[in-house]
């Protein structure tokens, strides 16, 4: 059982990154579950709809809409599936991937800005010190 400092600890960090993540997903231009149909496929590469969709913890036929809006957009191809003829895969466009990295440098300027304007120079030295507690913690 961990200690109360650091269930705490826990807790506020939590809280934090919480904060963080839906402020700085506000700097999105498109809505935030295609951004993040197109990040899994840029993360993991050419998926079937309901492989995107477990991975989205969404149903599949909310995911086969939102691949039909992405297909539209032409963020998004669709090709066969090398194993299964009764499947298809969905991958990135180049228009997609394009896309996904300017929404990326969205957030990360909002970011960079934000620091810029809230920290010193020694609080930035501080924070850049707990990213990487924080990875290892992540990475357990």
């Amino acid at each position: 059982m961990p200690l109360p400092e650091s269930a705490a600890i826990a807790a506020e960090l939590r809280t934090a990154m919480g904060k963080l993540t839906r402020r700085v997903k506000r700097e999105d231009q498109m809505p935030q579950g295609q951004v993040a149909v197109l990040g899994e496929l840029d993360r993991n590469g050419a998926m079937t709809t309901s492989e995107l969709a477990a991975a989205q913890r969404v149903r599949p036929q909310s995911m086969a809409r939102a691949v039909g809006l992405l297909m539209e957009q032409g963020l998004i191809t669709r090709r066969a599936h090398p194993t299964d003829g009764r499947k298809s895969l969905v991958e990135l466009s180049s228009a997609g991937r394009v896309l996904l990295e300017e929404e990326r440098e969205r957030r990360a300027d909002w970011l960079a800005r934000a620091i810029e304007a809230e920290l010193s120079e020694e609080e930035r030295e501080l924070l850049a010190r707990g990213i990487r507690l924080v990875e290892r913690v992540a990475s357990r």
